[in-house]
């Protein structure tokens, strides 16, 4: 029994394996349109549908003072009404067309997805092309939509105790970059934006040459081809996008922030280190010391702090994905009645245990097939695929790299481990914040 077993766990982790292998480096066409957008195209007959994702290369990092969230603002506006398009059509056609969509803004870029049956490619570009073509940005629908992310900004603070938290952390780590203010923005931007501030920005950042566009499904590639140069081609502006050049300086010593929240009912802690950006080499092995340190019952930290000491009730440690050097970030739900102090304490403990000591080789092995598995499943479908191609083309160096992404983690070692743990996870390259209902003495 114990041998099948082990040999149903072996076909399950081969199984993903070969379907990753299945997509090759060669079946990816790259196509630049001489308005400077790139365009990647993976053919997938493995149902008759397809999507569209448009990667643009800008988020809250692009903003400075006074206008920050202005990235957020457009993923809102981008749907709100086009020259052909009035306001609240494009999601009407899609939807008529079989379609649906969504989009997302992080620190470094604003991404719009859409999923369609593969017959209604047509309908799709030409959604696309008005709006990045002719965007309407009607005086009315600026004010409803300052007024919905106004709302969604207290919304969040008032609801999620990680939002204010996290905001008043990641302003106190980064003293010069941009990642310093939150991808919503700060309130008082919100109410201040005007009109100008707005063409302005949407002329800048959304140029086409300052997009990836990656589409995935049951299409003909000469048909695609056609309808995006008969399209989006023609589309181009002149502005040119000012590079990010403030570099965040290095941190000297720890800095710590309280929060206090009358309504709350268990303690948070959050612990941000700073570490380099996703093309870095360490970045694959920052990923797998995210996975032993909190990814499972079995993991280090839940393993110490919720289930032995039963001084928490969630643990989470996760790596930034990130242009620039960003944050590795861990995060603790106390349990009732649990010091901050007394969490903070088992924790520093626990992590200066692996630094010193290391992982095991059991460990490392056991978190390189849970990543690998998880990564592997992502190709199984064409959203899978279209969201790794453009987060590989824009974050890790080149859509080629997701091909030997697989390799790079199976080769990383218990060396590399113990290397980014004595590099990176020291007291003086850290932001310490903490809630709770009052500031402990």
């Amino acid at each position: 029994m114990r041998r099948l077993l082990k040999v149903l766990i072996t076909a399950a982790l081969i199984q993903p394996f070969s379907l990753y292998s299945a997509t090759k480096k060669e079946d990816v066409e790259e196509y630049r349109l001489k308005n400077g957008m790139k365009v990647l195209f993976l053919k997938d007959d493995s149902i008759p549908n397809a999507n569209m994702y448009v990667f643009w290369r800008v988020g809250s990092r692009n903003e400075q003072p006074g206008i920050t969230g202005l990235s957020h603002f457009f993923e809102h506006m981008m749907f709100n009404g086009s020259k052909n398009y009035p306001p609240g059509s494009f999601d009407v056609v899609m939807e008529a067309a079989g379609g649906a969509n969504n989009a997302y803004t992080s620190n470094d870029v604003t991404v719009y997805t859409n999923w369609f049956p593969s017959s209604a490619f047509s309908t799709i570009a030409s959604l696309e092309a008005d709006r990045i073509a002719y965007l309407q940005l009607d005086d009315k629908k600026i004010e409803s939509e300052r007024g919905v992310v106004l709302s969604e900004r207290s919304t969040g603070l008032e609801n999620d105790p990680w939002e204010e938290l996290y905001i008043s952390a990641r302003s106190t780590a980064f003293l010069a970059h941009p990642y310093s203010w939150p991808v919503i923005g700060w309130e008082a931007d919100i109410k201040a934006w005007t009109k100008a501030d707005l063409q302005k920005y949407f002329d800048t950042y959304y140029n086409p040459s300052n997009a990836v566009m990656v589409i995935v499904g049951a299409l003909d590639p000469k048909f695609v081809l056609d309808e995006l140069q008969k399209k989006i081609e023609p589309i181009s502006r002149k502005n040119v996008i000012p590079p990010v050049r403030t570099i965040e300086p290095s941190q000297k010593g720890e800095r710590r922030v309280w929060v206090t929240k009358d309504d709350i009912s268990n303690p948070h802690f959050l612990a941000l280190y700073h570490v380099p950006e996703s093309k870095h080499a360490d970045h694959v092995a920052l990923n797998i010391l995210a996975v032993i340190l909190s990814d499972g019952p079995s993991s280090r930290l839940y393993k110490s702090l919720v289930d032995e000491q039963r001084l928490a009730l969630e643990v989470d440690a996760s790596n930034a994905k990130a242009f620039d050097p960003d944050l590795f970030t861990f995060t603790i739900v106390g349990a009732d009645g649990k010091k901050l102090s007394v969490i903070e304490k088992a924790f520093d403990k626990e992590l200066d245990k692996v630094i010193q000591g290391g992982i095991t080789e059991k460990e490392l092995a056991a978190a390189k097939k849970k990543y690998l598995v998880s990564f592997y499943k992502g190709m199984e479908t064409i959203n899978g695929k279209a969201q790794l191609l453009g987060d590989y083309e824009v974050f890790h160096g080149g859509y080629a790299n997701l091909f030997s992404a697989a390799d790079s983690y199976k080769a990383v070692t218990t060396a590399d481990v113990k290397r980014v743990l004595t590099k990176y996870f020291s007291r003086s390259n850290r932001t310490i914040g903490l809630l709770d209902q009052r500031q402990e003495q």
